[in-house]
């Protein structure tokens, strides 16, 4: 057998492990390198979609703010113009009659609110919503029967498109942020709400402490001074709001929203649907009392009882007193909902001060002098505030809640019943005495307040609503 030659086998016997050692090492080196770029590729994943968390996060609470923000500066203008329309335009009661053609205006296109919104989109919505109330301070500008009630009638139509966008892109935020941020949908719904409402109610502070440091005297009937100086301030607030609108973004309503609807019909069964559930019906004179109480704030307190003791220029500061005390309770109630039995805890403290208030101005009040009789509308002013701020925040949270899949239906129903209320309430107040009007609050908040007890009772699984 032939021998390989000596030169060839020492060259194989001599290669060394440690000559044959580099090309592992590389292969080591190369599997960890491939790891730590695997690893760093997996961090910046993470770090990629925790940005994205974030950065849904931020628009959302941003979105809030804006809104809240325009909101508020539309509606210290209009608030505060319209608590001054029975003590202000008083020729013929056109403050007050001009107030009933907008509600009713308000009533009947609120079944057109929907459609519209769902056409536009809620952003856009917002923005043209806006039209109306600029309008309706220009009109006090000068007021007449040719300025006031058509404005008054095309802010009724706005008004319809503003409300039911609000509660659609409110609630459209509040859900996706909840559901970004895997949290529970009635206590995120509650803070979303308790904030909006505060910023809103802050409106009546500020709104009318412009109204009380521009307008002067008038306490014996007589024409006010500064008038036309508060509507053109308004007037630039309504601007602001205008702008802020514009600067919302637009919002993925699709995941929130039942799909859109091809006909006319098929479009008022969806706005219609609520109505046949037994928790909107129950919901409906809870409703319609959150209206006739705000009314009886705009129409009724501000003329029987401020302005006798305070005059019209204390208009100003008696619902300033009033709005703070909404601020303070929407952002409180807001914040400690939780679903129908925090609910119902909140809105029973409500119901039972509004209660007192009522039956103690129907007992026992009567006009006084002095520094006593001067703290007495303020006083009722901020007990009634309580209410209002426990009535707006509930009943938005618990129309999100329970009318997830048709909201837009359940906010335009809301505004129907409102609205409607309100209506009632200024076309009666001219010819209607204090003793009445104050008869037919205590009915209604009776039967509201019992028919949203019975709502709690009968709801078959509260748990499916979080609370």
């Amino acid at each position: 057998m032939a021998k390989a030659p000596a030169g060839r086998q020492l060259t194989s016997l001599q290669i060394s492990p440690a000559e044959r050692s580099p090309p592992a090492a590389m292969v080591v080196t190369e599997l960890a390198a491939s790891r730590d770029e695997e690893a760093a590729a997996l961090l910046l994943s993470a770090d990629a979609g925790d940005a994205r968390r974030g950065a849904g996060a931020s628009s959302e609470t941003r979105d809030t703010h804006l809104l809240s923000s325009a909101f508020f500066f539309v509606f210290l203008a209009y608030h505060a113009a319209q608590n001054l329309q029975s003590t202000v335009n008083t020729d013929g009661d056109l403050g007050t009659i001009s107030l009933g053609c907008l509600y009713t205006s308000f009533t009947a296109f609120s079944v057109v609110g929907s459609p519209v919104v769902r056409r536009m989109g809620s952003r856009r919505a917002l923005v043209l919503g806006t039209s109306g109330y600029l309008l309706f301070i220009a009109a006090n500008l000068a007021p007449s029967w040719y300025t006031m009630v058509p404005a008054s009638l095309y802010l009724g139509f706005t008004a319809s498109i503003i409300w039911v966008g609000q509660g659609t892109y409110l609630t459209s935020a509040a859900l996706s942020h909840a559901r970004d941020n895997n949290l529970p949908e009635g206590p995120t719904l509650g803070s979303f709400n308790g904030e909006f409402w505060g910023v809103f109610a802050s409106t009546q502070v500020i709104g009318n402490l412009i109204s009380l440091a521009l307008l002067r005297n008038g306490k014996d009937g007589e024409s006010v001074t500064g008038k036309n100086l508060l509507f053109v301030v308004f007037l630039g607030c309504m601007i602001i709001g205008i702008v802020l609108m514009c600067l919302l973004s637009k919002r993925d309503e699709k995941r929130d929203i039942a799909s859109t609807h091809s006909s006319f019909g098929a479009m008022l069964k969806y706005i219609v649907a609520p109505l046949k559930d037994r928790r909107m019906i129950l919901l409906i004179p809870l409703i319609a009392y959150s209206g006739l109480q705000q009314a009886f704030v705009w129409a009724i307190f501000t003329k029987s009882i401020v302005t006798p003791v305070l005059g019209i220029s204390g208009v100003g500061g008696a619902m300033a007193i009033y709005g703070a005390s909404d601020v303070v309770c929407s952002l409180v109630a807001g914040r400690f909902t939780s679903g129908l039995h925090s609910a119902t805890f909140i809105v029973s403290v409500g119901a039972i001060l509004q209660a007192a208030v009522l039956f103690w101005l129907l007992l026992f009040y009567s006009p006084m002098e002095g520094v006593l009789g001067a703290a007495v509308p303020l006083f009722i002013g901020a007990l009634w505030g309580v209410g209002d701020g426990v009535l707006n925040t509930q009943l938005s949270a618990l129309l999100g809640l329970l009318f997830e899949d048709v909201k837009e239906a359940a906010f335009a129903q809301l505004k129907v019943w409102q609205s409607g209320a309100i209506a009632v309430i200024f076309f009666l107040s001219p010819s209607i005495t204090l003793q009445a009007m104050l008869i037919l609050m205590s009915t209604s908040l009776f039967i509201s307040f019992g028919s949203f007890l019975l709502l709690t009772l009968v709801v078959e699984k509260p748990s499916t609503i979080r609370g």
